[in-house]
Parts: C-alpha cells; sequence; structure tokens
C-alpha cells in the first residue's frame, strides 16, 4: 500500500496535540459542501442497525443502486468501497499484464504488484497539461489485457469524453477496460461522460459513494459489469463486505432522488465557482502553476527551488493539510493537489500559500 495518501488527519492531529476533526483537510477528495442533508440524521436514527448481521453479499444494496441507475441487478455488485474491487482486479480477470493511464491514483500500480502482475505505465505529458491524447493511448494499449484509466483522473483533474473511450474499448474488445468514475459526479454534464450504458462487454466501472456524499468512513462503492464479469468477482467477495450502516445509507440516497439530484447539481454549481476563484487567486502569483481541472480539486506545480515537502510542512504547522503529490509515479517533488472547500476556506489556503511564497 502506497504511505502517504491524503486525508490522515489523524496523523497530523497526533502530531500537533489535536482533535482529528480541529485539522483543515483539503488533501482528501470529498464534497465540500458535506453529506446529503437529512442523511446523518437518519443513520442516527438508524444505529440499532449494527445489532446484527449485515446482508452477507450486499445483495439487496446492489439491487437498490441497479434500479436508481437503470441497470439490471446481474451488472452490480457492492463492495467495502471501489478499494475492494481495485484490489481484485487482477485475480477475478485473470490480468496478466496492465496498462495505467497515469499519473494518477497509485492503488492500480498496488494492486498489480500485490498479485505479481506485470504493469506499465503510459504517462499524459506535462507539456499537454497532462491531457491524455486517445489516439496516443488505442496505439499503446496493444498486447495489455487490462487498462487502468481514471476518468476525471486524480490528481491531474483531467477528462476523457465518453465519444473517445468508446473508441478505444471498440478498438480493442479483448482488453478489459477499468473506468473509475469515483469524481464524474463533481462534472458539469457528468450523464454525457459516463459509460455507465455504455454496454461494452469488456468495460468495468468503478463507482463511488464516498466522494460526492462525503461518507467515505462507510466505506461503500459499486462494481457495474457485464452480468458475466460480475459473477468472475462474486467469487471473490468476502462475507459481511458492506456494513450495515453503508448499506441503510444507500437505501436513503437511492429512494431521495429530488433531494440527491439538487444536492449534486449545487455541488456542481459550487465547485464551477470556486475553481475559478481559487485560479484566479494564482493567476498572477509567482512560484506556482495551477493546471485546469474539470472536478473537485486542482493540480499546481511549484517553481524553482520550491518544494511540495516546503509547502505541505508551512501548512500542517498550521493544522492544515493538502495532499504532497510527490509519491504519484510520473509527477516530481515540486507538485500539490488541493482539493476545494468552502469558500472562506479556499480564500483563506490561497493566502496562506501565497505569502508563504513570498517569503522564500
Amino acid at each position: 500500500m502506497l504511505k502517504g495518501h491524503g486525508g490522515n488527519i489523524f496523523d497530523l492531529a497526533q502530531r500537533l496535540g489535536c482533535d482529528p476533526f480541529d485539522i483543515v483537510d483539503m488533501s482528501s477528495n470529498v464534497n465540500p459542501l458535506g453529506p446529503l442533508p437529512g442523511l446523518v440524521g437518519f443513520l442516527k436514527e438508524k444505529l440499532t442497525a449494527i445489532t446484527a448481521l449485515p446482508e452477507v453479499d450486499a445483495r439487496n444494496t446492489a439491487q437498490v443502486f441497479a434500479a436508481r441507475y437503470r441497470l439490471e441487478s446481474a451488472q452490480v455488485l457492492a463492495g467495502n468501497g471501489t478499494t475492494q474491487f481495485i484490489y481484485t482486479i487482477p485475480p477475478a480477470l485473470d490480468t496478466r499484464r496492465a496498462l495505467i493511464l497515469g499519473p494518477t491514483y497509485a492503488d492500480y500500480a498496488d494492486s498489480c504488484g500485490m498479485h505479481n502482475v506485470r504493469y506499465d505505465y503510459l504517462m499524459t505529458p506535462e507539456s499537454l497539461d497532462f491531457e491524455p491524447d486517445i489516439e496516443t493511448i488505442i496505439q499503446r494499449t496493444g498486447g495489455y489485457d487490462t487498462v487502468f484509466i481514471c476518468n476525471p483522473n486524480n490528481p491531474t483533474g483531467t477528462l476523457i469524453p465518453k465519444t473517445a473511450l468508446e473508441r478505444l474499448c471498440r478498438y480493442h474488445p479483448d482488453t478489459y477496460f477499468v473506468i473509475d468514475e469515483s469524481y464524474l459526479p463533481f462534472v458539469n454534464g457528468a450523464d454525457r461522460f459516463s459509460m455507465l450504458h455504455g454496454g461494452f462487454p469488456n468495460v468495468l466501472i468503478l463507482n463511488s459513494m464516498s466522494k460526492i456524499f462525503r461518507i467515505p468512513g462507510l466505506r461503500i462503492g459499486f462494481l457495474i459489469s457485464s452480468g458475466r464479469i460480475i459473477e468472475k468477482f462474486r467469487a471473490f467477495l468476502l462475507p459481511w463486505s458492506v456494513n450495515s450502516l453503508a448499506q441503510t445509507a444507500v437505501d436513503y440516497l437511492m429512494k431521495h432522488t429530488a433531494e440527491v439530484d439538487a444536492f449534486i447539481d449545487k455541488t456542481v454549481a459550487f465547485l464551477e465557482t470556486e475553481r475559478k476563484l481559487m485560479t484566479d487567486a494564482f493567476e498572477d502569483v509567482s512560484g506556482i502553476k495551477l493546471f485546469s481541472s474539470k472536478t473537485s480539486f486542482i493540480l499546481a506545480k511549484l517553481q524553482g527551488k520550491i518544494t511540495a515537502d516546503m509547502v505541505c510542512n508551512h501548512l500542517a504547522a498550521d493544522g492544515i493539510l493538502i495532499r504532497n503529490c510527490s509519491n504519484f509515479k510520473g509527477l516530481s517533488e515540486h507538485f500539490i493537489r488541493i482539493s476545494l472547500k468552502t469558500d472562506d476556506i479556499n480564500k483563506m489556503l490561497a493566502e496562506k500559500i501565497t505569502k508563504f511564497l513570498g517569503s522564500v
């Protein structure tokens, strides 16, 4: 497992001697508007659910999700976050050689390494602001049986159009494409980019509840694919993978469709405003470059002698976490990722970074 994931508020709180929830966490990519209103109160009323075992295979949870998104129940599997599926992919698909579109989330490579699968990276170039080129991906995919694509990508915030992904999947029908759509709900017009209803037998989609609904502690994610592929994964599913409160939360979210849709629309509009404000705040600041993003976080590169360690350590002393991206394969010690939060917190962070850059 990669040491240095975002969201480690407990480690910083221990070092500072404060409550973990007093940490300003701008390293974890969760909804800045918080959980869906009403959800936490509902879960408090359902706490007695923890006194009994949850449904052993969370089949009902998968069925509720399938009904909400107009899928066949045989196409959906519920698990202990998308991480469970990521680490199950190599054995379930009998992967021998994988390609990872990077720089990206480290767990794809870690899962391959854990199962002794040979893997290579196809890095999107910094010179093109990390924008993927579908022609290059099509050309380089030959010879690989499994390809990992995070869309939108973490940490670059880039997004591949659905039509381009369809071309790729059609061109290589014997290759499995794992499309991680964990951050897609943060994108304006997300349905136009999702492969959820693409109907490709060689596509596996990862869908996360953690990010958009800000419930990462509940650990709930979904795998969507053909019934044949889902059955392969069912053989690797551990009993009681999805806890009782997580199953209860999904039931609530999938049945409050109007509230969920309005909440997501509000989130997307908020993020579009905050992305622009954050970008504008650094437009005339020397020593840092922000890359264009389509989602809830922004990748930035520090210039000259300034490193991610320097900025992250300076902010950490004030109880603020941002993501040090130096341990992402394909990025250097000069990259950081900022997860957008509320307007006042975003402004505070921009001011602190600007002041620090002007002092070194």
